[in-house]
């Protein structure tokens, strides 16, 4: 191992959460940790999560241009040469990793769990078949890329060392790519992809109303992103953009609320590897009971209000 370049972001200047998980993981791999930094943060800092150097590309990154960021990341990577490149599996790196990967011919793993070294090649361990079965991918190329789900890894404290920064030159050489729109979420509150808790409604809610003051009110509560089934959103409780499963966003939180969700397989590949599931259906037989840690077989309409007052108590 020679090493190993983790790409940290930030937003506004504030390292994501992601940023040290993955640059805490990179340390227990072995070799040398590197991070990669695009636009104007500081970087210097994460030498206090172990990364010995930092690479930063300057820059407007804002808003996303995938030509951009591909081209920026392109330069580090080719002044660091590192065996195993890292990243959040963000929509930055969902969008420039296979850019990246066919430009050096090396080898990718998208939304990892796990990773670990073995005879020198990285094993990612990712799910498949709509999240059924987790299976470990052994990246034979040089460079390994790898994205991984937030919240897969501890995060370690700061232990207050700076890093060595260096500032590499780049230059564009996609065809131009022009933003001419952006679109901002309808919704605010927390990022459910790197929430640490997540409480999610399904059709059971019955209205956007309901979901609004019930499951809205638990989020705000317990400070937790709030999420949503597919058949929630479909019928208008909430926005698309918070739906959770296969054809939504994946969230690997510390605990997982699921009010009046059945647990069809394509929710459960968006949420199963969380660390603490929670269900709350009036059906004993619902599917999700086969995966919660705690089940609760009540009507969430009596259950979630009093989470709440609780919550609330502890605030």
């Amino acid at each position: 191992m020679s090493g190993i370049l983790v790409l940290c972001e930030h937003s506004n200047g504030a390292f994501a959460a992601t940023a040290s998980e993955l640059l805490g993981k990179a340390a227990t791999l072995g070799g040398t940790v590197s991070a990669a930094v695009l636009g104007d943060a500081p970087a210097a800092t994460l030498g206090g999560f172990g990364a010995a150097h930092v690479y930063v590309a300057a820059g407007d990154f804002t808003p996303h241009n995938g030509a951009a960021v591909t081209d920026a990341l392109a330069a580090i990577i080719r002044q660091v040469d590192p065996d195993i490149v890292l990243a959040p599996a963000s929509y930055v790196a969902r969008d420039t990793f296979p850019r990246l990967t066919a430009r050096f011919d090396g080898a990718m793993a998208s939304d990892c769990s796990d990773l670990r070294v073995d005879a020198g090649k990285l094993v990612a361990r990712r799910p498949t078949f709509a999240g059924r079965v987790e299976v470990d991918v052994t990246l034979q190329a040089r460079p390994a890329l790898a994205t991984v789900r937030p919240n897969s890894f501890p995060r370690p404290d700061s232990n207050g060392e700076s890093a060595e920064v260096t500032q590499v030159a780049w230059e564009a050489t996609t065809p131009g790519v022009k933003v001419v729109e952006v679109l901002a979420p309808k919704t605010g509150g927390i990022e459910l992809s790197t929430a640490d808790r997540v409480v999610a409604g399904g059709r059971a809610l019955k209205s956007a109303e309901n979901f609004d003051s019930v499951m809205r009110a638990l989020g705000e509560a317990m400070g937790a992103g709030v999420g949503a089934s597919r058949a929630a959103t479909d019928a208008g409780y909430a926005a698309h953009s918070e739906q959770i499963g296969q054809t939504g966003q994946a969230v690997s939180p510390s605990l997982y609320i699921a009010a009046g969700i059945s647990g069809a397989i394509q929710h459960l590949a968006g949420m199963r590897t969380s660390k603490v599931i929670v269900a709350i259906n009036k059906d004993p037989d619902a599917p999700i009971f086969q995966h919660a840690t705690y089940g609760i077989v009540a009507d969430l309409f009596d259950v979630v209000p009093a989470l709440t007052e609780e919550f609330r108590k502890g605030q």
